[in-house]
């Protein structure tokens, strides 16, 4: 029986520094590192509103993100500048392994879906603008629960809307606290490690596979499986 895959959106099938040539047209070199500080941000504002249990779209939290950035930055983004950021990132692109790696697994089998803290329609927007709608079975988005990963219930209700065991479903993502609440949630974890400089938390809760580009991820799963994990 083929798993259960919730692939992880921003950060891991898209890029969220899609951006750069956009941001570095306004201001300059300091591109990547604005980039870097408004998607840690976006976060952090997921984060504190999850704990807080004050649920606001995650597009609110990468609007209030990117003012914070701007003011931190010391950056005079015109309304404009800031309106023609914020559409974009509706828009921004996949990875370049996304798309074959996606129909691969789908061809093998796999159940593929889009499991993410953006609300089911900015997900949508993103997939279709990327090519890579066509390959899911559905969006799960936690909107639903009004709260943001790595709430365990958004978890939960991630195997509720899909069906699945928790053991045989599979988080993929590249952002290791989304991989921490999954496998503390108790499903199986692979982290796509997109950069060789990023290391995964020193937590108790490690991924069961690294992978580097989406092509391995089925060979790596099922090595797994076969090495009687």
């Amino acid at each position: 029986m083929k798993a259960t895959l919730a692939f992880d959106i921003y950060g891991t099938l898209i890029d969220t520094h899609g951006l750069l040539f956009m941001l570095h047209g306004m201001i300059g070199d300091r591109a990547q590192a604005f980039s870097q500080a408004w998607r840690d941000k976006q976060l952090e504002y997921s984060f504190r509103r999850g704990l807080m249990g004050r649920y606001a779209d995650f597009g609110v939290c990468t609007r209030q993100a990117l003012d914070f950035t701007s003011s931190a930055f010391a950056v005079e983004l015109g309304e404009g500048q800031k309106e023609q950021l914020l559409q974009s990132y509706r828009k921004l692109p996949a990875f370049a392994d996304v798309r074959e790696g996606l129909d691969a697994l789908r061809k093998q089998g796999f159940g593929l879906y889009a499991f993410s803290n953006g609300s089911a329609a900015a997900v949508a927007t993103l997939l279709e603008a990327a090519g890579i709608d066509g390959l899911f079975r559905d969006i799960i988005s936690v909107e639903d629960c009004t709260s943001f990963k790595p709430d365990p219930r958004v978890y939960g209700y991630f195997l509720q809307r899909t069906g699945s065991a928790a053991d045989d479903a599979w988080l993929i993502s590249s952002n290791p606290f989304d991989v921490i609440g999954a496998k503390s949630a108790g499903m199986h974890c692979a982290w796509l490690q997109r950069s060789a400089a990023v290391p995964f938390d020193p937590w108790e809760y490690q991924p069961d596979i690294t992978v580097h580009s989406l092509s391995d991820l089925a060979s790596a799963i099922a090595e797994y499986r076969t090495g009687g994990n």
